[in-house]
Parts: structure tokens; C-alpha cells; sequence
């Protein structure tokens, strides 16, 4: 009998990727945009959009809107995903994902707290 969660074999096979892999170790310590991550992993912007989606729903990576010095707008994502625990119980497998906060993240929660009081 076959008992894993949707979520699990979703992830699991998401993370199992090399691109995905690439994407997440590429972006760790700094943003970088689709078309730095094509050249860095060696694949097509589509397919780098395909995972960044993917990796987006999960929130393993966030994007954020970026200014060039020509003024052009252009996104840079950077990696949010910590660890990942996936656990055998009675009930199947779960799996925990642990994100890092990102430092502006928790500078405007530092903001509202300060001005909540």
C-alpha cells in the first residue's frame, strides 16, 4: 500500500532535479535573474522559468523587481530554502521545509512591531 502525500512527491520529485538543484545552491548567498541563471546552469529561460515557478509556489525562492541603470525593471530571485526533513510515520511520509527570512523581511517586521507600540 502507497502512502505518500501529493505535496511530498510534488517536492521530493522538484528537488530531485539538477536544474532545481542548480537553481537553489546558484542563488543562495545572491539574487540573480533568469538570465543569469540560464548561463550559470547551462539550460534554456524557459526551463529556468519552468522551476522558478515551481520553486516559487513552494516559497524555496523569492523574486524581487530589480533596477538596472538604463531604468529597466527586471526580477532577481533569490533562494529562501533552508532544509528539508521528510519523516516516515504511522500515517506516511511528511515533509518539512525550513525557510530563511530574509533580511528585509525581517526589517519590516522589526518596522511594524516598532510602530505597533
Amino acid at each position: 500500500m502507497e502512502r505518500v502525500d501529493e505535496d511530498v512527491r510534488d517536492i521530493g520529485a522538484l528537488l530531485a532535479d539538477e536544474t532545481t538543484q542548480q537553481i537553489l545552491i546558484e542563488t543562495t548567498t545572491e539574487p540573480m535573474s533568469a538570465d543569469e541563471l540560464s548561463d550559470a546552469c547551462d539550460v534554456s529561460p524557459q526551463t529556468v522559468y519552468r522551476r522558478l515557478e515551481d520553486l516559487i509556489e513552494y516559497d524555496m525562492i523569492t523574486e524581487e523587481l530589480e533596477l538596472d541603470d538604463d531604468g529597466h525593471h527586471y526580477k532577481v530571485y533569490t533562494a529562501t530554502l533552508d532544509r528539508v526533513v521528510i519523516a516516515l510515520t504511522s500515517d506516511g511520509f511528511t515533509l518539512t521545509l525550513s525557510l530563511r527570512e530574509r533580511m528585509a523581511a525581517r526589517f519590516t517586521q522589526f518596522v511594524d512591531e516598532v510602530r505597533d507600540r
